[in-house]
């Protein structure tokens, strides 16, 4: 299934569209809210495995209702070497069926270098989470070649 494209401010207020990462896998993640618990788990847990991640040419993409301002402030807070994105308005959570009528459902997909979704995660363990996506990465990727 193709990755439904959009465009939303990052945490540096610039506009970063889903074509962007074109040619490399991506990791797109949905949360509910920044330093909050569960959130903050998740966030700390990819951004430990962001250099395997790399490693891998898959990039880290959060996504969450709240502002670019509070992006910035929890990136900074945690050191998260990836893009957040600020969806205020819920659109692309709602065109990947991540969303509430609150907040953000934790949902996970990665996405191939062609623009597919070859991995979708419902439900997520904050802790384990990160871990699971980089070994089901190695996978993915040993069948893409």
């Amino acid at each position: 299934m193709d990755a439904f494209d959009f465009t939303l401010k990052d945490q540096n207020g610039t506009n970063r569209s889903l074509h962007d990462w074109h040619g490399k896998w991506v990791v797109l993640y949905f949360y509910p809210k920044d330093e909050t618990p569960g959130c903050t788990s998740e966030a700390c847990s990819f951004r430990d495995i962001n250099e395997p991640l790399l490693a891998r040419d898959a990039e880290v993409i959060g996504i969450s209702k709240d502002s670019s301002e509070s992006h910035a402030s929890f990136a900074k807070h945690y050191r998260l070497p990836f893009t957040l994105l600020s969806d205020p308005d819920g659109e692309v959570m709602k065109a990947y069926k991540s969303w509430t009528p609150l907040l953000a459902k934790r949902q996970t997909f990665i996405i191939n270098p062609e623009g597919k979704i070859v991995k979708e995660y419902p439900k997520v363990t904050p802790a384990e989470h990160a871990t699971q996506v980089l070994n089901d990465l190695a996978v993915l990727q040993s069948h893409a070649q």
